[in-house]
């Protein structure tokens, strides 16, 4: 059971309320819901970003809700990819850059991190863009950018926040169909949250969220 509590004045908000969900591995799942459901709020508890102020989070078969900072900054490192609406690049940095960015930050040498990082941009058709920074690409571009930088680390679950919601609807179907591949063709397993249903038709489940609970999925 996951819940996270706010308050507002002395208004109790509760962002997610009594909620249990189980996310199996190998899967793409899509989470669901209208503005102020909890889906965002969700996400960010299973990255380790928020903190439930009860409940237990099981990620890895570790108890997540019980670690440190330092171990959650660890774990999103290594285990944990995160793709965001608006992308998160770094304006000064090149594709190159910004995807082996995360390699380097665990020491891994430079030359190492450079040819992974051109070997995934290759990967999601970013070949010719590799000396390009954020603002000489298109948006669609940008985000193929922010997923090879996920994968980067090899994480097992990449956690999407509405991947698609800043791109038009050809470049959307693009990123959700190389999203699908990685769980057909890399055994990852995906989790986004979208009000799509366009977007949610990808998904091997989805899980429908109102007022902090599972509604369907």
């Amino acid at each position: 059971m996951l819940a996270r509590f706010t308050t507002q004045g002395h208004t109790e908000v509760r962002a997610l309320n009594g909620l249990t969900v189980n996310i199996p591995a190998r899967q793409f799942v899509a989470v669901m819901g209208a503005s102020g459901s909890g889906k965002s709020t969700l996400l960010y508890i299973v990255a380790g970003l928020a903190r439930p102020s009860s409940g237990e989070i099981q990620l890895f078969d570790q108890a997540i809700h019980t670690m440190s900072d330092d171990q959650l900054t660890q774990l999103r490192r290594t285990r944990i990819g995160l793709i965001f609406q608006s992308f998160n690049l770094l304006p000064t940095l090149s594709a190159l850059e910004n995807v082996a960015l995360p390699l380097l930050i665990n020491g891994a040498r430079l030359s190492a991190a450079r040819a992974k990082a051109k070997t995934l941009l290759a990967l999601v058709g970013l070949s010719d863009r590799l000396a390009h920074r954020p603002d000489e690409l298109s948006g669609g571009q940008q985000q193929r950018v922010a997923i090879a930088r996920a994968l980067i680390n090899e994480a097992p679950l990449l956690l999407a926040d509405e991947p698609t919601g800043n791109l038009d609807s050809h470049t959307g179907e693009e990123i959700l169909q190389l999203l699908h591949a990685l769980v057909a063709d890399q055994q990852r397993t995906i989790v986004m949250v979208t009000h799509d249903l366009r977007a949610a038709g990808y998904a091997d489940q989805v899980i429908e969220l109102k007022d902090g609970q599972v509604v369907t999925g």
